[in-house]
């Protein structure tokens, strides 16, 4: 399964989904081009697709409904589930198109989880082909879960009652491994934040902070050093 989503609750439902079945998902950095998209979704064999109609990003609106539209046009992808998060109209196909809307209600309240071996494949994530063509990356059941837990636990620190942010896009193994599967193996409480830290203005991380009672901020060195360029002034208040 591929999953084409923005950083919003629904995404995460949706590996962990995949993880309780056994389905071995492919997470797509939500700004990544139809072209980009179509590559990865060719080289898994996709057969689902999960996205939304629309994203936000910086105070603009992506399309990524029809980016999805343009790149399944001839690959292995027959399903494609669409959440309605900003209640856009958006194209449907009567043959493709299943609204998330009209399937969640029709299923059971309770999964029975399905066992996996521990060398059991749990995801493929793709590298950023930024210096060539993507590869996708498998990671095991139970060799990365363990790894994602006693990493968070000692690495970060965490301790019971510790709410943790971590900013990074689950299209990255750092959002998968410290929003997503390391945060919950340990039972924290994760912040998912959809957007940029510069929008509205460059203290949207420090009003989350404050308004969340974040005690673990997670952040890049790329992110750190933009946030430093612009200088001190907007945490004064913090």
């Amino acid at each position: 399964m591929t999953i084409y989503m923005p950083m919003i609750p629904e995404a995460v439902y949706t590996m962990l989904a995949c993880a309780r079945l056994g389905i071995v998902h492919s997470v797509v950095f939500a700004g990544f081009s139809a072209e980009a998209l179509r590559g990865r979704v060719l080289d898994a064999k996709s057969t689902l697709l999960v996205t939304v109609d629309q994203g936000r990003r910086g105070g603009k609106i992506i399309e990524m409904k029809k980016t999805v539209d343009l790149a399944i046009q001839g690959t292995t992808i027959n399903t494609v589930l669409i959440y309605n998060h900003t209640n856009a109209k958006v194209a449907m196909s009567p043959e493709v198109d299943v609204p998330w809307e009209t399937v969640i209600p029709l299923q059971r309240p309770y999964c029975p989880c399905v066992p996996m071996d521990s060398e059991d494949p749990l995801f493929m994530l793709y590298t950023s082909g930024s210096t060539g063509k993507p590869k996708g990356i498998i990671h095991t059941t139970g060799g990365y879960l363990v790894y994602a837990a006693f990493t968070f636990k000692t690495v970060f620190n965490f301790e019971d009652g510790d709410i943790f942010g971590c900013m990074a896009d689950i299209g990255w193994i750092t959002g998968h491994s410290y929003v997503v599967y390391g945060a919950l193996c340990n039972g924290a409480t994760s912040v998912i934040f959809e957007s940029i830290p510069t929008y509205p203005n460059p203290s949207r991380y420090w009003t989350m902070v404050d308004q969340l009672k974040i005690t673990h901020l997670y952040l890049s060195p790329t992110v750190i050093r933009t946030l430093e360029r612009i200088g001190t002034d907007y945490i004064k208040d913090f």
